[in-house]
């Protein structure tokens, strides 16, 4: 593998180019008007895999969208990685908030990106770093230097929830059977600090509906006299939190693993500046649960945020009513030991209680996932971490994520295997935010730094 930085360098342009197209095709899960094109966004992947080499590739049908699974089994006696990908994106509201059309991707410079960025919805999470691992195994292939064998199992439903997913998972055991899991749908601490992501949150997401009079009413004539929907959940709301931003929701602490000392002491190595952490995101002051730092209360504590709020009129000008229903979409984050399902239970009794008798609340939950923490002692984090080093020049960190990928646990539980997450992104390429971008540095790192991630870990299983 002494030549991976010439061959990415010399085929530079092609990779761009190739994740260019791929970012065009708007393959939004969430809204059935883009069902074909997730839909066609699934051809292109298994497409692609076919052409950088593996064996077998196949649409797999399931309930919702495909999933692309592919192979290379070299010998059967060596070991396997698993890699996942998704290749489903979040939709790109509010469109008016991008600078360049999120399908249409351009490269342009920025301050944390002086080689170019890609602006694009999908560029990193997760077009962007599925893509580096069909070009590092296609670099594999190429130079005859693919040590293990290799399957592909990549999804258009993870901004969904992955449902689907799972159901695949539990009927294709012994063609999913590996040695280690490699996902890239994660980030690190910065160009100069690559870190490794050892943890993930848990996600419960619902959605709540609150309903007052049986119409929208004239808020002269009513006002004052009949509950206002869009008051009462806003009033329900703000009561989730107390004075110390705690979440009061009963029992929802029960369960939560507190780190020792000693953790949150290795936890504080890692470098960062809250003074530049507010004026990236041009706030005054941070927030959050009291007794925590800002890097525990977005990795190691749960939390509960309202995703969106609405109700009543919104269009220009004025229109007085009290509307007839308010809603609201809520998701909490979780630690491991969390059961999702449990909180999401704990959450509806709760806000169905707290809710005045003049009005009426649903609950509807959405999807979620568990938590999950993985080993730094495994041969696949060992691998990972000697790969990072090669390419970066520094020895990785270990850093808990405040994101969740509701699937890794599920792998763990149904495949018995550890999953390793290498991400190459940076907190600032606004995922699920407007003006996503993937930096070309970090693309074509990816690509370089994957291949290693094969080498060291058959190595280190012999």
């Amino acid at each position: 593998m002494d030549n991976i930085k010439q061959y990415v360098q010399q085929n530079k342009e092609r990779f761009l180019n190739e994740l260019i197209e791929l970012l065009k095709i708007p393959s939004v899960s969430a809204d059935s008007a883009y069902t074909q094109d997730v839909i066609d966004t699934a051809a292109a992947v298994k497409a692609s895999l076919e052409k950088a080499g593996c064996d077998f590739v196949e649409l797999c049908e399931t309930p919702g969208y495909p999933i692309v699974y592919g192979e290379k089994i070299i010998d059967a006696s060596l070991p396997t990685v698993l890699v996942y990908g998704h290749y489903d994106v979040q939709p790109a509201d509010p469109i008016e908030l991008w600078t360049s059309p999120p399908f249409e991707p351009v490269i342009k410079t920025t301050e944390l990106h002086p080689e170019g960025a890609i602006f694009a919805r999908g560029a990193c999470d997760d077009k962007g770093q599925m893509y580096m691992h069909v070009k590092a195994f296609e670099y594999m292939i190429q130079n005859n230097c693919l040590p293990c064998n290799v399957k592909f199992m990549i999804e258009g439903e993870e901004e969904v929830g992955s449902s689907s997913l799972g159901w695949f998972v539990e009927r294709n055991q012994e063609k999913l059977k590996n040695d280690v899991i490699l996902i890239s749908d994660t980030g690190m601490i910065s160009n100069q600090q690559p870190s490794i992501t050892t943890g993930l949150r848990g996600l419960s997401y619902v959605e709540v509906e609150v309903t007052g009079p049986n119409r929208d009413l004239h808020s002269g004539l009513y006002g004052g006299a009949v509950a206002n929907p869009i008051n009462v959940l806003t009033k329900m709301i703000a009561s989730l939190h107390d004075e110390n931003n705690h979440i009061t929701i009963p029992g929802f602490y029960d369960n939560v693993q507190e780190l020792s000392a000693e953790e949150r002491a290795e936890m504080g190595k890692r470098p960062f500046s809250e003074e530049a952490y507010k004026k990236a995101l041009d706030i005054a002051e941070v927030y959050g649960e009291k007794g925590y730092t800002t890097n525990e209360r977005n990795s190691i504590r749960p939390t509960l945020d309202v995703n969106g709020i609405w109700g009543g009129y919104t269009g220009e000008g004025a229109k007085t009513v009290i509307a007839s229903k308010a809603f609201a979409k809520i998701s909490m984050r979780l630690v491991p030991n969390q059961d999702w399902e449990e909180i999401t239970k704990l959450f509806t009794k709760h806000f169905e209680s707290i809710a005045p008798k003049s009005v009426k609340v649903v609950v509807k939950p959405h999807h979620g996932g568990q938590g999950y923490v993985t080993p730094i002692d495994s041969i696949g984090y060992q691998a990972a971490s000697k790969a990072y080093a090669d390419t970066f020049g520094v020895q990785p960190i270990p850093v808990r994520s405040g994101g969740s990928i509701p699937i890794v646990a599920l792998f763990e539980k149904e495949l018995k295997s550890k999953t390793i997450m290498m991400g190459f992104g940076l907190d600032s390429d606004a995922i699920h935010s407007p003006n996503e971008h993937f930096g070309v540095f970090n693309y074509l790192k990816g690509i370089e730094t994957i291949p290693l991630f094969y080498k060291y870990f058959v190595e280190l299983s012999k």
